[in-house]
């Protein structure tokens, strides 16, 4: 039963690894050095840093989920965000993976940038199918949306 408990209470920690800059801070616990490397750029705010870091690592290995969502990460944190090339990155990471939790809230956060209140629910919704007992990408996305909202009326 304890081993159960373990292997069960370390799922949400593996999965959100390399989900992006997490509510408090950034992921410490990512072993993949470019997720760290961009991690300490994106603690600085060096979002052109870590989007031509992340870019590079892209290039190297197309097929990341990670990379591709915390490059769009970095661009939408950037001055004047190339939405489009936000969407195509964060939309790769979810064809990579289409359970990535962290792609999943920040494509959401980015839905309520263009003003498109909709997209983001869907994947708030999409959220709540993958957090089976909540998780901090569902309550963070609800909240951008719940303020978001509150703003617009």
């Amino acid at each position: 039963m304890v081993a159960l408990f373990v292997v069960a209470s370390s799922i949400p920690l593996a999965s959100q690894a390399a989900g992006g800059p997490a509510d408090a801070g950034f992921l410490k616990w990512e072993s993949d050095p470019v997720v760290e490397q961009a991690n300490k750029m994106m603690e600085a705010k060096d979002w052109q840093g870590a989007s031509g870091y992340l870019k590079d690592a892209i290039a190297k290995k197309p097929d990341s989920a990670n990379y591709h969502n915390l490059y769009a990460y970095s661009v939408r944190k950037g001055p004047n965000p190339d939405m489009n090339l936000v969407f195509k990155h964060y939309n790769e990471a979810l064809r990579i993976d289409p359970k990535h939790r962290g792609a999943h809230e920040y494509i959401g956060e980015a839905y309520l940038m263009v003003k498109d209140v909709a997209k983001a629910k869907e994947h708030l919704a999409r959220l709540d199918n993958l957090c089976t007992f909540g998780c901090d990408e569902y309550t963070e996305l609800k909240k951008a949306i719940a303020e978001y909202e509150a703003r617009t009326k």
